[in-house]
């Protein structure tokens, strides 16, 4: 019976050893480069060799992230960096750039590669897209919903994965430029600035203030109660969300996950106690949310009041005297415990001495009146919160430290007199027979006992592995104690060995020869008021228009319907499309793809025209430099020019959010305001879009010829040719 995975994440070695031990069955992780958390440790080369054969040598899998946009001059150090990754034999690497996929998957077409959620697959078509292409694995994403997810299961043969626990993006995976955008650093590029923790006021169509808090912020993910319906959903791989957490999160998380999954399997109730929520709590919480897998209420999915952690409560600040303050508390704290006073501006401490009935003590308990000396202003009144626990973290730092995960070997010694020492040994998915070097003697005066040929064969304390059970056979009699030492030793090589087998990646030629027809080059735009499509000039010669628009203007052949990039059911159309995810490309013959893709290579553009796009949009992340790049990269490797189009005006979708922001203050438009910044909200019929605050401005090749009111037409593009 094939069981469900349980995937944790490693941000540095501290935290791979945590989950190993937490009893994750696999670990994704980076190296220093390529992965979307750039703000984890990561992992250096070194690290990354170790923690595979570590892994390897408990089963373990692991799965290396390479989850970011690539640009065209990256290409040649990811091409290094993959070469030598892969003779460390990784179990599969995690890819969002499709350019990369055809690169890698080409040149080690043996190697698995996985989906990453950062490819926005998240309905069938766009798994069915997947398994098409060779992608071994689909991480759905994170709005899928467990029905959805169990019907892909049914009819596409393509293992999933799915996010079970952690913190959750407001907005689609790698549909998301606020960040990009405002600060100029990229979440397709790993190093998000986190925009959807920042504070917002929501705002009506007069631009008048509703309501303020953090609005985008969500809470955590935690489907610890519905590990059983993720089971039966046929959800292959349950993934914990959290490089960037520390090892004692990971551990424990892990942990959690493990006893629910084990529950299950062996017919038992899954039971997480309110004590084990509690510690999962003073670990890391931003509130909990079973979230879009599983039907949230909307009104409990955000965490508007504060976007870090919350701790737990454990009292009230009572009094304040000068620098000294009184907590009379809820819960139990001691020494070194890290607390947080939620007055108009938090107030952090760290409980290095306190005082109880004036007396210092180390520990204190529900009811008791501790008091400290603070030096910052506080407010009686004010809730305090425990951020860290010290004896908590202690405790966990001891397991890690002390405790071993092992692997159950089972052997069988036979010692016959004037022959070797025969030991064989099985780890259920291997067995191997070693043999002593020097023959069993007849013994002179003390024979060598079973049970010291037992004891020195069980000292594995150095190993991954331990007896569950050594017999031993035969006569007893003479061979030296350290003929056996070197039995052992024998064994353990051998079965490592066995353990670390994998078959070598050759390398292979790279090519995409395609046949494309010939195209000029011309002017797009894109409109969504019928008033705009009389202002464009004669020029624009493709007017791409969403479906209500589109249905009023299709009789003009220049007309091209948009699709959004979030597809329920996919229109009957013969005519050319804008389409914004992968799932289309399941559907279309005559396509162009619009920058929702996040192309920013020339191998991305020749293999979705491999796949019958006829024009390919370039990420609005594209610099001027970044796209001559593309081109002359393109050009010089297939002897050909690109069918690109480049978005040169546009006030861009910033964030596509499930999260129906505007109708919990029942509004169909509004707008998020920030720093006398105003960001436009339209709520769709499925999904929220939320756009930039003002009009984005590419240094594009050609720009100067254009010329359209930027007022009046959303978004103007030139197809370079």
């Amino acid at each position: 019976m094939k069981r469900i995975e349980i995937l944790s994440p490693a941000g540095t070695m501290e935290s791979f050893y945590a989950a190993l031990l937490g009893g994750c069955d696999a670990v994704y992780l980076s190296g220093y480069q390529f992965g979307a958390r750039s703000y984890a440790g990561n992992f250096s080369m070194e690290e990354l060799k170790e923690a595979i054969e570590i892994a390897h040598l408990y089963q373990v899998k692991v799965y290396v992230t390479v989850n970011t946009m690539i640009y065209e001059r990256e290409v040649e150090n990811l091409i290094h960096y993959i070469d030598e990754l892969v003779t460390y034999h990784p179990d599969a690497l995690i890819i969002e750039d499709i350019g990369m996929f055809d690169l890698i998957h080409q040149r080690y077409p043996k190697l698995e590669l996985h989906a990453s959620t950062q490819m926005h697959l998240h309905n069938q078509s766009g798994v069915e897209f997947a398994k098409k292409i060779g992608l071994k694995r689909a991480v759905i994403a994170r709005e899928t919903p467990i029905e959805e997810i169990k019907k892909i299961r049914e009819q596409v043969d393509l293992p999933i994965e799915v996010f079970c626990h952690g913190a959750l993006c407001i907005s689609y995976s790698g549909q998301c430029l606020m960040s990009s955008l405002i600060g100029g650093r990229s979440g397709n590029r790993g190093t998000c600035t986190q925009c959807c923790r920042l504070d917002y006021t929501i705002c009506n169509e007069n631009k008048e203030p509703l309501d303020h808090g953090y609005l985008l912020s969500t809470k955590d993910l935690n489907t610890l109660d519905y590990v059983k319906e993720l089971i039966e959903a046929g959800v292959d791989s349950i993934k914990i969300e959290g490089r960037m957490k520390r090892p004692e999160y990971v551990y424990y998380v892990t942990h959690l996950y493990r006893k629910a999954v084990d529950a299950y399997y062996q017919h038992k109730k899954i039971e997480i106690t309110d004590e084990e929520i509690k510690q999962l709590k003073k670990l890391f919480n931003r509130g909990f949310t079973k979230g879009f897998l599983f039907h949230e209420n909307m009104k409990q999915f955000i965490n508007s009041y504060r976007p870090n952690h919350m701790g737990i409560p454990v009292g009230t600040v009572t009094s304040v005297q000068n620098k000294k303050i009184q907590i009379q508390l809820t819960d139990s704290v001691s020494i070194h415990d890290g607390f947080r006073i939620l007055d108009k501006k938090d107030v952090g401490v760290v409980l290095n001495e306190f005082t109880c009935h004036n007396q210092r003590v180390k520990k204190a308990t529900k009811g008791d009146i501790i008091s400290l000396t603070i030096h910052d202003t506080v407010t009686p009144g004010c809730q305090v919160v425990k951020t860290t626990d010290d004896e908590q973290i202690c405790k966990i730092r001891k397991i890690l430290k002390e405790a071993k995960r092992v692997v159950p070997i089972q052997g069988e010694v036979v010692c016959q007199i004037g022959k070797p020492l025969e030991l064989k040994v099985t780890d259920q998915s291997h067995t191997l027979v070693v043999h002593t070097e020097k023959i069993l003697e007849p013994a002179q005066k003390h024979p060598v006992t079973k049970d010291e040929i037992k004891e020195k064969l069980m000292k594995l304390n150095d190993t991954v592995y331990e007896f569950e059970k050594l017999t031993i056979h035969g006569e007893e009699g003479f061979i030296p104690l350290s003929t056996l030492n070197e039995l052992r030793r024998t064994m353990v090589i051998k079965l490592n060995r066995l353990r670390l087998k994998r078959a070598d990646y050759i390398p292979q030629t790279y090519q995409r020869i395609i046949k494309k027809e010939s195209t000029n080059s011309c002017y797009t735009a894109l409109i969504q008021k019928e008033d705009q499509y009389q202002l464009l000039p004669n020029k624009i010669q493709v007017i791409y228009a969403e479906k209500e628009l589109y249905e009023k203007l299709k009789q003009d052949e220049k007309v091209v319907l948009k699709l959004p990039n979030i597809m329920k059911e996919y229109p009957k159309i013969n005519k050319s499309v804008l389409v914004s995810e992968y799932g289309s490309l399941m559907h279309y013959h005559d396509m162009i793809t619009d920058y929702t893709f996040n192309v920013v290579n020339s191998y991305a553009v020749r293999f979705l025209e491999s796949l019958g796009v006829k024009r390919v949009t370039v990420s609005l992340e594209c610099s001027k430099e970044q796209i001559e790049e593309l081109y002359d990269a393109y050009f010089s490797r297939y002897q050909d020019i690109p069918s690109i189009e480049v978005v040169v005006k546009t006030i861009p979708i910033v964030m596509t959010l499930k999260y129906p922001l505007l109708q919990q203050y029942h509004l169909k438009k509004g707008y998020l305001k920030r720093n006398h910044q105003y960001f436009p909200i339209v709520q769709k019929d499925n999904y929220t879009e939320i756009y930039f605050y003002t009009n984005f401005l590419n240094q594009v090749p050609n720009r100067k010829h254009i010329s359209i009111r930027e007022d009046k037409i959303e978004e103007v593009r030139f197809n370079v040719k």
